[in-house]
């Protein structure tokens, strides 16, 4: 009984390698041997003489009057696969084929025997037929080389693919026989010179280098759906044989734009889409370097870029190789036209010159265009149109699923050396980074090296020999990494930090109820289908707590993008350059699933002065735009701002732009009261007494009384006052509260 890829008798010969009797018989993909020898190959019930060759290959054997007994003769490619030579002794024993051992397919790839310039057209029909004929009832290994001779011309053919009919592949060695109903599909490299036509059922190409794609062995993680959608726009028409795309009569997608915010991978994916591509070298161009101080010299440049493409369509038509050309940066050079100023019109030329090449008169076939860019406004509307740079993906920021991925291909190379400790939970730091993009990822994980690179440094000698079994990578190492690299597109949590300095505290029903009234708005933002855009503004005379309400809110939320706008960040900036700061805000915002954006003292914002009145209107009706502007689909938006004028506000008419509005009060006795206990810093008879002269004061104002108190009387005692040794004597909080401005 025989297994399901054949097995070998139980007898192994050792025999003595010769080479074939004569040089035709080289071509015949046979091995020979002496008459006498030849029983021991014979397959059982058949006319069929095989033989397992140092179970490699295997070969049919064929008798020769001139081969010695015990000699065993193959022809040079055999002799090679075997990696034996002559007079070298080669195992070999008799090959059972299993039943339904016939190939269904055979996939080989053609080359000539010497290798040069002659170039020759070859039918895949006529071939198909010829081999069938020559090597039927021949076994055949992936990976077996055959030599061979056709119209005069002596080639090999590499077995890429065997597959049997109904049988899955396995791991034993991909082997069957051919029979008369083995279907052949014939590949070559353009390098070769020959050219296969008339191979009309096999509808594949060989436009990608491998067979299958790993992205993440490429580098490439979380962005899975992106490269699907790339794909499928891109590249599925070219899979496909030349005469299929015509018989359904369109063009292959000529241009595709990757953009998004910096670091998400764009420069990654289109430089590994290169390296998958089976055609010339991509030409990678950063934008700048076309460009030319002499008149006429960039236009020349952008020519020669398309040159290589032109000549290999004229010669080989739609059998020309792919030419990849990658614009990195493509608005430094594809600015809208008539947007510069610069007199010389050059930019403009550069894309009338990119339209004319891409989609002109003349257009090219075999040409993909990939443009990168992190702003897309920049560019001119007709490069984006259908023929153009038609397929336009945005690689946004990884969520958590594709933030696990990048760390994963990040380290893997620790995992497999046993760098990486075992507390090392990846699925918890992807949870971690929320709005990190690929890049920043990746200085996490360099950064998180550094720490543990560190401590096997010895400051004190340098040159100690370091132990590399030592080195492990923490859950630690990641966490210390996380706070040095901060996401350009995170939470400003410093920045919400110092606007909430005494912390949050209990100060009334109102400031509680307001609090979590802002808490709901976070969490419809957060659920409704119905409400992308909601905007809240906090009003309250000044110091009653706007601000470190809104930042606490911003810190519990826990959404991915918090920024604050506030008029400390723009001091002397001209009113055009504010609004551009503002609307770039809100646009980062706009690439964040989650964002609250804090807008602080909108007066100030506004640059309100009461004499006059003054104030900017082109930042008024910015803000009037953007409060009222809903964010892209799939992405939340939650606006806090906060005023100490809501008078002014409501007369320029800012105030109907937000959705809800709170007025924060000032604390009454009893609110002032609950503060002192928590502060704990005066005698329990003093307190209602100091709360009382606190009526209607603003709680910032309160801890800067409380603060100037807590000093004494002489100095020096705010330590003792703090720790709850002393208490602040009501006489002294009496004589600092008159030095207190009220409002």
């Amino acid at each position: 009984m025989t297994g399901r890829f054949g097995s070998q008798s139980s007898t192994v010969a050792t025999m003595v390698v010769t080479s074939t009797p004569s040089p035709d018989l080289a071509l015949t993909n046979l091995a020979y041997c002496s008459p006498s020898d030849l029983q021991s190959f014979a397959v059982p019930g058949s006319k069929l003489f095989l033989a397992n060759i140092g179970d490699a290959f295997v070969l049919s054997v064929s008798p020769h009057e001139s081969i010695r007994n015990g000699y065993f003769a193959l022809n040079a490619i055999h002799r090679r696969l075997a990696k034996v030579s002559n007079g070298d002794n080669v195992s070999v024993s008799r090959f059972i084929p299993p039943q339904d051992f016939s190939l269904a397919l055979l996939r080989v790839e053609l080359e000539f025997v010497k290798k040069g310039t002659k170039n020759e057209q070859v039918d895949a029909v006529l071939l198909a037929k010829q081999l069938k004929k020559r090597f039927i009832n021949q076994v055949m290994t992936v990976g077996q080389k055959v030599t061979f001779e056709y119209h005069g011309n002596n080639y090999i053919f590499t077995i890429s693919e065997a597959q049997l009919e109904g049988q899955e592949t396995s791991g034993a060695p991909e082997r069957g026989m051919i029979s008369g109903d083995t279907y052949f599909i014939f590949d070559a490299q353009n390098s070769s010179g020959i050219k296969v036509v008339n191979q009309r059922e096999a509808a594949s190409s060989n436009i990608f280098r491998h067979k299958e794609f790993n992205l993440e062995s490429l580098g490439i993680g979380g962005l899975g759906a992106e490269f699907a959608d790339i794909f499928r726009r891109a590249f599925a028409s070219r899979v496909f044989p030349p005469h299929v795309t015509n018989k359904l009569g369109i063009k292959h997608v000529k241009g595709m734009l990757l953009y998004g915010p910096p670091g998400t991978g764009k420069t990654l994916m289109a430089r590994q889409i290169g390296k998958m591509l089976n055609g010339k070298e991509p030409k990678i161009v950063n934008g700048p370097e076309v460009l030319s101080k002499f008149v006429g010299e960039t236009e020349k440049n952008v020519r020669d870029l398309f040159a290589d493409a032109e000549n290999d369509q004229r010669t080989r038509g739609d059998d020309s190789d792919l030419h990849v050309i990658i614009f990195d940066e493509i608005d430094a050079i594809c600015k809208s036209r008539g947007s510069t100023r610069d007199g010389t019109g050059v930019h403009d030329s550069i894309v009338n010159q990119l339209l004319t090449k891409i989609d002109g008169v003349e257009s090219l076939n075999n040409v993909l265009l990939i443009g990168m860019t992190n702003r897309k406004d920049l560019l001119d509307e007709a490069l984006l149109r259908p023929g153009r740079l038609e397929v336009q993906v945005e690689i946004s920021l990884p969520d958590e699923n594709g933030r696990l991925q990048i760390l994963q291909i990040h380290t893997n190379k620790m995992k497999e050396n046993s760098f990486l400790a075992p507390d090392v939970n990846l699925q918890e730091l992807a949870a971690r980074t929320k709005n990190y993009s690929g890049a920043e990822l990746e200085g996490v994980v360099k950064s998180a090296v550094s720490f543990a690179l560190n401590r096997q440094v010895s400051m004190d000698d340098l040159t100690k020999p370091v132990d590399e079994e030592n080195i492990k990578v923490t859950m630690e190492d990641f966490l210390n990494a996380l706070h040095e690299i901060v996401p350009a597109f995170g939470a400003s949590t410093d920045d919400l930090e110092r606007c909430r300095l005494n912390g949050m505290v209990d100060c009334g029903d109102r400031h509680k109820h307001i609090y979590q009234r802002a808490m709901l708005l976070v969490e419809q933002v957060k659920v409704s289908k119905g409400s992308p855009l909601v905007t809240c503004l906090l009003e309250g005379s000044s110091g009653s707590g706007k601000t470190a309400l809104a930042a606490t809110v911003g810190i519990d939320s826990d959404f991915p993008y918090v920024k604050i706008v506030s008029a400390e960040t723009m001091i002397g900036l001209h009113e055009s350059t504010k609004c551009a700061h503002i609307v770039k805000v809100f646009e980062d915002a706009y690439k964040s699933p989650l964002s609250i954006i804090i807008l602080d003292d909108i007066e100030r914002l506004l640059e309100y002065v009461a004499i006059g009145p003054r104030f900017s209107n082109l930042i008024s009706q910015t803000l009037l735009v953007l409060l009222k502007r809903l964010p892209p689909k799939g992405k939340k938006l939650l606006v806090f701002g906060t005023t100490s004028e809501v008078g002014f506000l409501d007369s320029v008419g800012l105030c109907d732009a937000f959705s809800v509005t709170y007025h924060l009060p000032t604390l009454k006795t009893a609110d002032a009261k609950k503060v002192l206990e928590q502060l704990n810093v005066f005698a329990e008879e003093d307190v209602n007494a100091a709360a009382e002269a606190l009526n209607d004061m603003p709680i910032k104002k309160l801890y800067m009384l409380i603060e100037m108190a807590a000093q004494g009387e002489q100095g020096g005692a705010a330590e003792a006052i703090y720790s709850g040794k002393e208490k602040i004597k009501i006489s002294h909080f009496y004589d600092c509260l008159q030095d207190v401005v009220r409002i």
